[in-house]
């Protein structure tokens, strides 16, 4: 990942701290990159955000010291991240981790398992 380019948000499930810290500077929530650098806040744990219970997300705010709309902020941007995955919004790349030679191979998986990557989303009316 480059450091003068956000993350892709197709690979959030993947993206590094640094990368949960150049998407935060994005989405105007730059103040709280080195809070969540401290706490390991990556992809993963972003994806498993909507699966926290109310005493989850109190302890995150309170560890993270954020302001209640900074949060209701970042959790609207990860529901408009997952959203246009499962529309296939996203341009899909290959991870830094995957060799060249399986780009193709990759990114067709990928187009396929749009939907299936993203199964913890709660579409609301």
């Amino acid at each position: 990942m480059s450091k003068e380019q956000p993350p892709e948000p197709l690979d959030f499930f993947i993206w590094t701290v640094e990368d949960v810290g150049l998407w935060l500077e994005e989405i105007n929530l730059g103040s709280y990159r080195q809070v969540f650098k401290e706490n390991g806040v990556n992809g993963e744990y972003l994806e498993g955000m909507s699966m926290f219970t109310t005493e989850q997300i109190l302890r995150f705010i309170r560890r993270c010291h954020m302001k209640w709309g900074d949060f209701i902020t970042l959790c609207k941007e990860l529901r408009r991240i997952k959203v246009a995955c499962l529309k296939g919004e996203q341009k899909v790349r290959r991870p830094w981790w995957a060799p060249s030679c399986l780009s193709v191979v990759f990114v067709k998986v990928a187009k396929r398992n749009r939907q299936s990557r993203v199964v913890s989303l709660n579409l609301e009316p």
